[in-house]
């Protein structure tokens, strides 16, 4: 091999090793953030419920318990397993529906039961997205009462402040600030390590429970209070599905790494730092995590710790915005205003409606449960019943998209559905302490959502039946054609094979054609991306007309113009200057009848009313619109 050569290859590895490790930071940063800070009030919870009396074993126990719940549902579920089923490389509940709905496709009712799971699976994401950042910044900014009994009062207004300020900033987009987030969180898993090595020296027995032997035996001789209290253990692993999520951001390779050498050993460390402190003083049950710093480091603690907390909402945050950009492409949402907060990355986005929305509801639950104790028994439910979607979606990947053996697939997610069952099902006792809070959220959104769904499916019946025959009118009107003026026309139709309202209503009123004319279509394909070399199918209609389909994945932002440029050199060129783009802005109209309920109906036409305009989502240019209106009764 020539010098040269060694030398490229040489720069080509380092340059490998150098992005693994920024992906890897940036994935500690991220992905971990909510996990990270669970350290905050986890084990405080489960000691303070009063179902556990206090004693040596118990102590043992427990720890034992919190340490294989995450080895099996983090390390073993999500890590090795789950973070296998990618949809071209992405995950997240919405990727995992994805494929698990095309694994079924020839079997329409286990499809339609499979969707309408996962999309509920994803509006409780919703209820956790308002749960994980009220009690993450109150149980950082609750360290202030450890300092001095004075400051409770001041608890739940600086919270408040603290979010606020952390919504306000969205619209910036976080480039500039995102660049921390990495090392602000790695000083953050280091310091929880420091911290309980510090108490694990005075008590190095209590690494004993590591052995699963005591999980076993506490469960063995507890087994009505181990059910009760595995609502408060989940609260170890919230979080857990972010680094499915996140994984088409940082890849799956990163993502372990950071688990297996940085966090797992961080939260475990810090987790048996606890309890080694509970040994020496039981009375620091009352918040065990604080009470493990020296007097003279709580104040920077409280500091790093609500810097911690603030970086693991915003990661939820910004999962909030890129999630319902996915449900609105998958047609389940109507169209939302979405502003793009970087140039160089485009899935840096901020959706006004969605930022507010979830600080409304954020602000309520900090008001109504008041501290991080009350709202641990609204934590869990949302979480755990996601987890089990998450399996049993898996189950059918697996079986029918991987064709693997059913023994195996049985097996392999059966044990996790257990396990994942036993943790949902313990958390139905917290469902009237404050369960139903997120539930109820999830709830409102999923009516949405399957409102929508079914409004479109309802309004698109109406107009093809209402609908002409495009090629046929075509013909039609080219036996005697109007004027033709210079231009093109682009036409956007949900129905390609029918004339859209925009074209009849142009020659109603102006009785003209133009040169060229495009008939288009966009379409929302169950993929996160899909490439330029499949984004448009042309047909020629003769006379200068086309009919054009274009094709985005649900990750993919949509912009009709760029796509259009394809055209060039397939018999049509876009000239922009010369480019006119009708639309039709319809006006539903409920009414009395089969269909949808009186009251669905008239949600419909409210959020159909409501919706952004489609120009404004396809990125047409505004000097460039025209909308011709028309009213629709379904």
């Amino acid at each position: 091999m020539e010098p040269g050569a060694n030398r490229a290859l040489g720069q080509s590895v380092s340059a490998s090793k150098s992005s693994l490790a920024a992906l890897t930071l940036g994935a500690i940063g991220v992905v971990y953030g909510d996990i990270g800070t669970s350290v905050l009030y986890a084990l405080k919870e489960v000691f303070g419920s009063g179902h556990v009396p206090f004693t040596e074993a118990n102590v043992y126990g427990i720890l034992s318990i919190f340490f294989w719940t995450l080895t099996v549902i983090v390390s073993i579920k999500y890590v090795v397993l789950v973070l296998r089923a990618d949809n071209h490389g992405e995950g997240g509940l919405v990727a995992m529906l994805a494929l698990a709905s095309q694994s079924v496709r020839d079997k329409p009712r286990l499809r339609k039961v499979l969707l309408i799971i996962g999309i509920f699976g994803t509006c409780l994401f919703y209820g956790d997205g308002v749960i994980t950042p009220a009690i993450s910044v109150l149980s950082a900014v609750e360290g202030l009462e450890v300092i001095s009994p004075a400051f409770k009062r001041y608890v739940i207004p600086l919270t408040l402040v603290i979010l606020l300020c952390l919504f306000a900033v969205q619209k910036r987009g976080t480039a500039g600030i995102g660049k921390f987030f990495g090392p602000i969180t790695v000083l953050w898993f280091f310091t929880i390590a420091g911290l309980g090595v510090s108490h694990i020296v005075d008590q190095p027995r209590i690494l004993w429970a590591i052995s699963p032997v005591y999980a076993i035996s506490f469960i063995w001789q507890h087994p009505g209070t181990t059910f009760i209290i595995l609502g408060a253990v989940v609260l170890c692993v919230t979080g857990g599905e972010a680094l499915y999520a996140d994984m088409g951001h940082f890849g799956k390779r990163p993502i372990r790494i950071a688990w297996f050498s940085v966090v797992m050993p961080a939260l475990t460390l810090n987790y048996f730092g606890q309890g080694a402190l509970l040994l020496d003083q039981p009375e620091a049950v009352k918040n065990p995590f604080y009470l493990m710093a020296p007097d003279w480091a709580l104040l920077p603690l409280v500091a790093l710790a609500t810097m911690a907390t603030v970086i693991a909402s915003q990661a939820l945050i910004s999962g909030a915005f890129s999630v319902t950009k996915q449900v609105i492409q998958l047609g389940y949402l109507p169209r939302l205003r979405i502003d793009h907060t970087s140039v160089k990355d485009t899935g840096q986005i901020y959706m006004p409606f969605v930022n507010w929305g979830l600080f409304v509801a954020i602000v309520l639950a900090v008001v109504m449960f008041k501290s991080s104790s009350n709202l641990a028994a609204a934590y869990g439910i949302a979480v755990c019943t996601d987890m089990l979607i998450t399996t049993v979606l898996t189950f059918f990947v697996i079986r029918h998209g991987w064709k693997y053996p059913l023994w195996l697939c049985v097996v392999a997610t059966g044990f996790f559905f257990i396990v994942d069952f036993a943790f949902w099902a313990s958390n139905l006792l917290k469902l009237f302490e404050g369960g139903w809070f997120p539930l109820v959220i999830g709830g409102a959104i999923f009516t949405l959502m399957m409102t929508w769904k079914d409004g479109r499916h309802a309004l698109n019946e109406k107009l093809r039946a209402d609908a002409l025959d495009l090629k046929s009118f075509l013909e039609a009107v080219f036996v005697s054609p109007p004027v033709r003026v210079e231009g093109t026309a682009v036409f956007l139709t949900a129905d390609p094979s029918s004339v859209p309202n925009a074209l009849l209503h142009n020659l109603k009123h102006n009785k003209v054609l133009h040169t060229h004319n495009l008939f288009v279509t966009v379409r929302n394909h169950e993929v996160p991306w899909i490439g330029l070399d499949k984004r448009l199918q042309i047909e020629s209609l003769g006379h200068d007309c086309w009919q054009v389909n274009i094709n985005y994945g649900f990750k993919n932002d949509p912009d009709v113009p760029k796509a259009l440029e394809q055209m060039r050199g397939r018999g049509c060129a876009v000239d922009p200057m010369s480019t006119s783009y009708f639309l039709s802005r319809d006006t539903v109209v409920p009414t009395l009848g089969a269909g949808m309920a009186p009251w669905r109906e008239k949600l419909f036409a409210q959020m159909h009313h409501n919706a952004s305009a489609a120009a404004d989502f396809l990125n047409l240019p505004n000097n460039s619109v025209v909308e011709l209106g028309s009213k629709i009764e379904i």
